[in-house]
């Protein structure tokens, strides 16, 4: 089915959501646009923090829409979560300027400092959009690019979750400050819930691509939101291949694809679905946009005489062994993998981490993505190596109960019942979750730690807490743990902490890694090396939409190594690098 025939009568809000790197974003844009030319106004909105819309739709984008000069009807807007957050935060603290002590309104702004309030404050814009009609009255249709699955669970249960808190909390505070400035927002809030539920509103579209991980994600998608009430799902399979010759490495990749379809999970299997196939380059402005849906060939542009892309031969990078070669002898610290969603961080991470405990060293693999699968990724014991996941729910639980116990234990019935309720905060995740993160980040000190990081805006967020993390917590003890203390120093010092941007040979991950480094380098915290993966640069093919798809690769190649001294680049794998033989290839010379 094709995704104009899925959507024939679209309702007035479309979600898209999916792993990162599935195509969420252009399948959103093709969408838009086509309602658009359809005669319909349109709103399409980013709600990511890491959105690339911009780049996408070829405008500079702001938090207000604006119109896209190339398709009549169409708007878009980025949701800014920094900004909203100061307006938030001024909107709740401004009225008591000049009404409560200076050092009363220091503590409140604090308080709304942290990472919470940043998420609180972009679902706050994202409600008056989905919960108030007058915000959107002159569009027929809002369109929504959601960020990467695990962000995009937690923005969806945000409704519930405070519309719950908000019933539940009689003492008037929170770890966002006073509470007035939510209770006001109640009945949008529950608008915004109603408006989520309501199938004749608002479809879910769930993009994959027919990949094992990609699908267990959308599945797990689908699950979750429909437990809380988003029933109106549809699936969207991105990146569907065909070979058209005997290839042997485009033979593999369709029966990669093939075998992955097969084992669909029923769930998901049972949706009703529209299928776009694999192109040559990823779709660019709208004229890209608009193949998306018709599954045009690579485009004229970057094709030689005889209409087939130019074979492209570029200077490789070095394999990711040399990367291991290099770290090897320092013999401990940590290794963070850190990049836009569906890059391979989990796949690299792994990699790392089995290769140096293949020679001999003590290593411990993690991860704070609430979407990763690194155990399943290294399938399997290997000496030296061990493996876990910081669960938010367990980590959450034992916060709670640490701090019951600490500053609950000289608190009369009132304030102990006070103190649990604003441990029922959403917030308190996001600290215990943190504080995992500087706990595994300090055994680094004994040997190896590979964290495998959540997807960019999460991973930003995460990071940020570490300012104002102490201000949090000592709301509820004074007891600071030394890691949590001493973790910005280690970060920051990168004879400890080698930060390695992942990326994909291709204009989104590239620039969005950039943006991360950048990012990153304002902090104080230097990324020491980059890796290309699935690269087909190092092989030789024939198939037409590869041989487009690997030329298309040189400019991004190019682009990387002109940004670090240090950048590896791996293969594209014809079976998916899972276990440690398979994980250990990565670390070898490239293919020919």
């Amino acid at each position: 089915m094709l995704l104009t025939d899925l959507l024939g009568a679209p309702t007035r809000n479309l979600f898209f959501t999916g792993k990162g790197g599935v195509g969420k974003t252009s399948v959103a844009c093709a969408t838009a646009i086509h309602l658009a030319r359809a005669g319909r106004r349109v709103l399409l909105v980013s709600t990511d923090p890491a959105s690339n819309l911009d780049e996408v739709l070829g405008v500079a984008l702001e938090g207000q829409p604006r119109p896209i000069p190339a398709v009549a009807g169409l708007f878009a807007a980025n949701l800014d979560p920094v900004k909203a957050a100061a307006a938030y935060r001024e909107r709740v603290v401004g009225p008591y300027r000049g009404l409560l002590p200076v050092a009363a309104i220091r503590s409140m702004e604090e308080q709304l400092s942290g990472a919470c309030t940043v998420e609180i404050a972009a679902f706050d814009e994202f409600s008056k959009l989905l919960g108030d009609p007058a915000a959107t009255a002159s569009f027929e249709h809002v369109l929504f690019d959601t960020a990467p699955t695990g962000h995009t669970l937690r923005l969806l249960e945000l409704p519930t979750a405070w519309s719950g808190f908000l019933e539940s909390n009689a003492g008037g505070t929170s770890c966002l400050g006073p509470l007035a400035g939510l209770t006001k927002q109640r009945t949008l809030y529950n608008a915004a819930v109603a408006a989520l539920a309501d199938p004749a509103c608002t479809t879910l579209i769930l993009v994959s691509r027919p990949e094992g991980p990609a699908l267990r994600e959308a599945e797990r998608t689908r699950a979750e939101l429909g437990a809380i009430g988003v029933a109106n799902q549809v699936l969207v399979l991105n990146g569907v291949f065909t070979a058209t010759t005997e290839d042997p490495l485009a033979l593999a990749w369709a029966r990669g694809g093939r075998e992955a379809m097969a084992a669909i999970p029923a769930g998901l299997g049972a949706l009703r679905r529209a299928e776009l196939p694999l192109l040559g380059d990823a779709p660019m402005g709208v004229a890209g946009l608009e193949a998306l849906l018709v599954g045009a060939a690579p485009s004229a542009s970057s094709s030689s005489g005889d209409g087939q892309p130019p074979h492209v031969d570029i200077p490789l990078p070095a394999p990711l062994s040399v990367l291991v070669d290099e770290l090897e002898p320092v013999g401990h610290g940590v290794v963070l993998t850190m990049g836009k969603g569906g890059v391979g961080k989990t796949t690299v991470a792994a990699a790392f981490a089995v290769e140096l405990a293949r020679r001999g060293h003590r290593v411990h693999l993690s991860t704070t993505d609430p979407a990763a699968h690194v155990a399943a990724a290294v399938a399997g014991a290997v000496v030296g190596l061990t493996v876990s996941r910081i669960d938010p729910a367990a980590e959450t639980a034992a916060y709670t109960a640490e701090v019951l116990a600490k500053a609950g234990a000289s608190l009369d019935a009132a304030g102990r019942a006070l103190l649990e309720e604003d441990l029922r905060s959403p917030c308190t995740e996001e600290i215990a979750v943190f504080r995992a993160f500087a706990r595994t980040v300090a055994a680094g000190e004994g040997g190896f730690v590979i964290l495998d990081t959540a997807p960019t805006g999460h991973t930003l967020l995460l990071l940020d807490a570490s300012e104002s993390y102490h201000r949090e917590v000592s709301r509820t003890t004074s007891d600071i743990p030394e890691y949590v203390r001493s973790l910005l120093p280690r970060l920051r010092d990168p004879e400890f902490t080698r930060v390695v941007l992942v990326t994909l040979p291709a204009a989104t991950p590239v620039h969005e890694a950039a943006t991360l480094g950048a990012d990153l380098e304002r902090a104080g915290i230097h990324p020491w090396a980059w890796v290309i993966n699935n690269s087909l640069a190092p092989l030789a093919v024939t198939d037409p939409v590869l041989v487009a798809r690997r030329a298309h690769e040189a400019p991004f190649v190019a682009e990387v190594r002109a940004k670090s001294p240090r950048v590896a680049l791996i293969p594209w794998q014809a079976e998916p690098p899972i276990g440690a033989a398979a994980l250990g290839r990565l670390t070898a010379a490239h293919a020919a």
